[in-house]
């Protein structure tokens, strides 16, 4: 640790209430808790009107991952078991805490029966929202009076829907008909939730329908619809309790007033970063939790890397320095204590208990491990296509060829025929592109992919890497209009600047780099 802590003040004891959650907040920390022995503390923790922001800033939790773990709270005890057994893996759990009890059941009997295999992973996912056809029994009006056709399966067993369309229809007129029913019972309001909205029974209180409860009819994918009465959020139920200590209830006055706050705050403030101009270290580990969780004068975005095709997205997922960062950021998560199965380690909401826990965590930290969260971040919140990329990637010496290859992707994107007659006369030579000057993209298209895979009896070209892709980047023609090379242009600019020298060509047009055959087992590139 870089700094050792004065001894705290002492405060007056808490209530029974604090002395218990203390008790389950030193519990699950002491014993590395998994995330059912999570639930149960969680659970008691809601149960004594903790909130969800609450209990995150208590163990130092992001929200997602506190909503998440209470959401087992969905699952029959038995799969709650098995998960804690470590039975069922992780993506299943949450699947399968989006399923009605009924769908839990059904899954169960598949688990149990040797002659049926019980969907995990993505497969559950279609098995619980829409993969599956739509059961007679999850209807809610009279089928046979409905005229709808439905099918047997080959037993005889069970029957189902043979148009999805059609019984959604039917049913969403019962499902009005069932909410009209009960606002006729007096019930003070009916909610129907939508499908891509769970009834979650953690977030609920359950209350009388003369104290104000109220009916939410919980529609799933599969068709079946759950109906809970007498429930009002917890929130709601939480400023009740609060209204009933009426009106009358002295208000307590603060012993300084905003004004006297304002004045230590500032004096506090302008003290705390005098010192730490002293401490470049701790500055460091400061700045690096607000990156992380940002703050009221922080806002750090990550870059999402977002694509208008499918294949474009496959193709970077897959390629090797996302796989590389991808298995680097895990690491970071699990050095930091956050969930593995977190997407970023960057993207917090600016909450200040979760800001500290970070700090303090940084600040056990060594610099090399620290460097380590650094590098991550950065390249959370490096923006793609910009000047910082061609700034890194010169100053890394960053080889493309090690990171890259032609995919048909890549290929299927390039639309200018006179781009692939300059690609071909790379790739396989001036012979065979001014003979094959007048073919279409098609052609052209074919002839590079062929040499860059060795078929068709051409000669293989190896670690061929197109001018846009390139550090520096180039152009094929003269038109331009390249991305990567304005970028780089500007880095040429701001590098003239520097030197005091007029600014140079910033993107050469001759010739694709090639390079040594890619060695992507370095732990440094470049």
């Amino acid at each position: 640790m870089l700094r050792a802590f004065p001894t705290p003040p002492s405060f007056p004891a808490p209530d029974a209430r604090g002395r218990r959650a203390g008790a389950l907040i030193e519990n699950v920390a002491r014993r590395d808790a998994d995330e059912v022995t999570q639930w149960a503390a969680f659970t008691r923790l809601v149960k004594e009107r903790r909130s969800v922001d609450d209990i995150g800033a208590t163990f130092g939790l992001p929200e997602a991952t506190v909503r998440r773990v209470l959401a087992l709270g969905n699952l029959l005890p038995r799969i709650r078991a098995m998960y804690g057994r470590e039975e069922i893996d992780r993506a299943t759990i949450r699947h399968l805490t989006l399923a009605s009890k009924r769908q839990q059941q059904d899954w169960l009997a598949r688990v149990d029966d040797p002659d049926r295999r019980a969907p995990t992973g993505h497969a559950l996912k279609a098995w619980l929202f829409g993969g599956q056809p739509i059961p007679v029994a999850h209807a809610l009006f009279d089928v046979a009076a409905s005229g709808l056709a439905t099918v047997t399966d080959l037993f005889g067993e069970d029957r189902y829907f043979a148009d999805a369309k059609a019984f959604w229809a039917a049913q969403d007129a019962a499902i009005t008909a069932r909410r009209e029913a009960h606002l006729a019972e007096g019930w003070a309001s009916v909610a129907i939730v939508p499908l891509a909205e769970p009834f979650e029974s953690w977030e609920y209180e359950k209350t009388a329908k003369r104290k104000g409860g109220r009916v939410y009819i919980d529609v799933r994918h599969s068709g079946e619809v759950i109906v809970h009465e007498g429930y009002i959020a917890r929130r709601e139920a939480e400023r009740a309790a609060r209204a009933r200590t009426g009106p009358d209830a002295k208000a307590v006055r603060a012993e300084i007033t905003s004004a006297c706050q304002t004045y230590v705050d500032l004096h506090r403030h302008a003290a705390v970063r005098a010192a730490l101009t002293g401490h470049a270290p701790v500055a460091l580990r400061l700045m690096v939790a607000h990156a992380i969780i940002g703050s009221p004068l922080w806002t750090v975005r990550c870059e999402p890397q977002a694509a208008r095709d499918d294949a474009t997205r496959e193709s970077v997922e897959t390629s090797l320095g996302e796989t590389m960062f991808d298995e680097r950021r895990r690491a970071v998560l699990g050095l930091l204590d956050m969930d593995p199965e977190r997407a970023t380690v960057t993207g917090g909401n600016g909450n200040d208990t979760a800001l500290v826990a970070l700090f303090l965590r940084l600040l056990d930290l060594p610099d090399a491990a620290l460097l380590d969260v650094i590098a991550i971040v950065m390249g959370e919140t490096l923006q793609a296509g910009s000047a910082a990329v061609e700034a890194v990637g010169l100053t890394l010496g960053v080889d493309m060829a090690r990171w890259w290859a032609v995919d048909a992707a890549f290929l299927d994107l390039v639309r200018d025929k006179e781009v692939f007659g300059v690609m071909v006369a790379n790739v396989a030579g001036k012979v065979i592109a001014n003979a094959n000057a007048g073919e279409t993209g098609k052609t052209l298209k074919r002839i590079i992919a062929d040499h860059l895979a060795g078929a068709g009896g051409r000669v293989k070209v190896e670690h061929w890497v197109p001018r846009w892709m390139a550090f520096p980047p180039g152009a094929y023609t003269l038109r331009c209009g390249v991305g990567t090379v304005r970028a780089y242009a500007r880095v040429v600019a701001a590098r003239a600047d520097l030197d005091g020298a007029g600014a140079a060509d910033p993107a050469p047009i001759d010739g694709d780099r090639a390079s040594a055959p890619p060695d992507p087992g370095e732990a440094d590139v470049g």
